[in-house]
């Protein structure tokens, strides 16, 4: 399958700051968008210019991003790179999806009321591929081969799965839907929503990512994190009740949830920030102390990896 690769530039809501996004989609061969079998949502972290290190400044480039994580994703998935709307100089600050955060982006705490990141993530992804099919349209038209929506044989057996990755302070928006995950289950668990993963809305042929708040929440397979660390606490989920809700949401499902934590020395080991080992070793120690009663569908793993082995 051919492959769309390119940068949109999108509000989470009308009026509101444009957000860059840079996508690898996969295509139908009729040059159409094509239903995946993956999201995989990743989001960037500070803007890190002027340090003479090419490998560092190339995690700056959410296109260059973009072809990377697409080539690392195995089968047809779709790869997505969100850069933070705004900027306080070099900070990335996700406010629009992490509500408590300071005026350079870290995190008071992570409030789940509402579903702010997984609402958020709905609209982005809702605008993105808008832009992106009226692109490939004009490229189809230009090329004489028309352009078809996906049909109901492109689509996969079940629904577009959603992978989550964070990149050091993009960390924040991974610790925020865990937390909306946990909180969203919580109410399932009350019967005030549905906790199926296996959304029919989601198998529509017009519908290529997720629609709602509700739908990116279910249907989230992985968390990645990637190198996250903060100048504050706050760069992992060490709060057990939410590692407790997730636990309970998975031994609600038939699907199974993977948490991978991916390191390098420029964060675990140092010596100026000894909570990011600290709470990263606390986040593991619960995720296993519950994934211990989730019969095998909880799953983690601890990679200690360098820079360049990451992107």
């Amino acid at each position: 399958m051919g492959r769309w690769t390119g940068v949109v530039h999108v509000p989470l809501s009308q009026g509101g700051p444009l957000f860059r996004v840079a996508a690898s989609l996969i295509l139908t061969p009729s040059k159409a968008l094509a239903v995946p079998r993956a999201n995989a949502i990743l989001f960037t972290g500070d803007r890190v210019p002027g340090t003479g290190e090419p490998a560092i400044e190339r995690l700056s480039d959410a296109a260059y991003l973009a072809k990377v994580l697409a080539g690392k994703l195995a089968g047809e998935a779709n790869a997505w790179v969100v850069d933070a709307a705004c900027f306080a100089g070099p900070f990335a600050v996700y406010r629009e999806l992490v509500p408590a955060v300071d005026t350079v982006g870290d995190p008071e705490r992570y409030d789940p009321t509402g579903l702010p990141a997984a609402a958020g993530v709905a609209s982005i992804l809702a605008h993105c591929i808008r832009e992106i099919q009226n692109k490939v349209m004009r490229g189809s038209l230009n090329d004489s081969t028309g352009n078809q929506e996906p049909t109901a044989s492109l689509l996969p057996p079940c629904a577009p799965k959603t992978i989550i990755l964070g990149f050091s302070k993009g960390g924040v928006v991974v610790n925020q839907l865990v937390a909306e995950l946990s909180y969203w289950a919580s109410k399932s668990a009350k019967g005030s929503v549905d906790v199926s993963r296996q959304n029919s809305a989601l198998l529509t042929p017009d519908l290529l990512v997720p629609a709602t708040a509700s739908d990116i929440l279910s249907s989230i397979s992985e968390f990645h994190y990637l190198d996250v660390g903060l100048s504050c606490p706050g760069a992992y989920t060490t709060d057990h009740a939410v590692i407790k809700g997730i636990a309970s949401y998975v031994s609600q499902t038939t699907d199974s949830l993977c948490f991978v934590l991916h390191g390098t020395p420029r964060q675990w080991s140092d010596p100026n920030r000894p909570w990011i080992l600290a709470e990263k070793n606390t986040m593991l120690r619960l995720l296993q102390d519950e994934a211990n009663k989730c019969e095998g569908r909880l799953t983690l793993s601890e990679k200690r990896e360098y820079m360049r082995s990451l992107f």
